[in-house]
C-alpha cells in the first residue's frame, strides 16, 4: 500500500480533480505520505482523505495539499516560504522541495518534536520548525513569498499580510461553520483576494501547547 504504484494513483487521481501544476504534483509523488501517519493508518495514507495524528489534529487530504501548494506557486518563485500549522510535516515536505527555505511554525510541542524527526529522516535541510504561536508568523525571517495557513482562521491574523512581499501570496482557509480556502496577493499596502474551495479544516488557535 506505500508502492510507488500506489501513490501514482493518487496523483492520477489529483489529475483528474483539476490539479495541473506538474511541479506540484512531482513533489507530492516524491514524498512518502505512509511516514507522516500512525503505523496502524499507513494503508490509507494513499487515500485522498484527512486522517487523523493526534493532538485533535489532522494530516491534510493530499487534494488540499496539492491546491494550497499550486495557488502559492502562482504569481512568481518560492524562495521564503512560512506555513502556519506544521502538524505532521506532510505539507510542509511538499513544500520543501519547491521552495527555497521553508520556515514551519506549530503551536503544539508534541506535533513539533515529531515533525522535526521525519525531517531528519527525510533529509529536508531547508526546512526550519519553530514552537511558537503561529498567529504572529514569524516575523525575524520576513518578509515571504508566500505563507500557507492549514488551520481555519475566523478573521486573518494581520501580522501575516504584514509579512508578505510585494507580490507575495496568502493561502489560508477563513470561516467557522462554514470555511473558504481564500488566495490573498499582496499589491503594495493593498491586498487582493479570490475564492478557491469549500474547505473543512481544523479551527487556528492562539497560543502555545507544552
Amino acid at each position: 500500500m506505500t508502492s510507488a504504484r500506489t501513490r501514482e494513483r493518487l496523483i492520477g487521481r489529483l489529475r483528474e480533480q483539476g490539479i495541473r501544476d506538474e511541479e506540484t504534483l512531482a513533489a507530492l509523488s516524491s514524498v512518502p505520505r505512509h511516514l507522516f501517519v500512525d503505523e496502524a493508518l499507513a494503508s490509507r495514507a494513499y487515500e485522498d482523505t484527512a486522517l487523523p495524528i493526534g493532538h485533535g489534529q489532522t494530516i491534510s487530504q493530499p487534494y488540499i495539499v496539492a491546491r494550497m501548494t499550486a495557488a502559492a506557486r502562482t504569481s512568481g518563485p518560492l524562495t521564503r516560504v512560512l506555513e502556519i500549522g506544521t502538524g505532521s510535516g506532510y505539507q510542509a515536505a511538499v513544500l520543501a522541495r519547491l521552495a527555497g527555505h521553508l520556515y514551519t511554525v506549530e503551536r503544539i510541542a508534541g506535533l513539533v518534536r515529531a515533525a522535526r524527526q521525519r525531517f531528519q529522516t527525510l533529509r529536508l535541510a531547508n526546512v526550519t520548525v519553530r514552537h511558537a504561536d503561529g498567529c504572529e508568523g514569524w516575523p525575524d525571517e520576513a518578509p515571504f513569498d508566500a505563507i500557507l495557513v492549514t488551520a481555519a482562521a475566523r478573521t486573518v491574523p494581520h501580522a501575516l499580510f504584514s509579512q508578505l512581499k510585494e507580490g507575495g501570496r496568502l493561502v489560508v482557509p477563513v470561516g467557522v461553520d462554514g470555511q473558504e480556502l481564500l488566495l490573498y496577493r499582496r499589491r503594495g499596502t493593498a491586498m487582493t483576494f479570490e475564492r478557491l474551495e469549500v474547505v473543512n479544516f481544523v479551527p487556528l488557535l492562539p497560543g502555545e501547547i507544552v
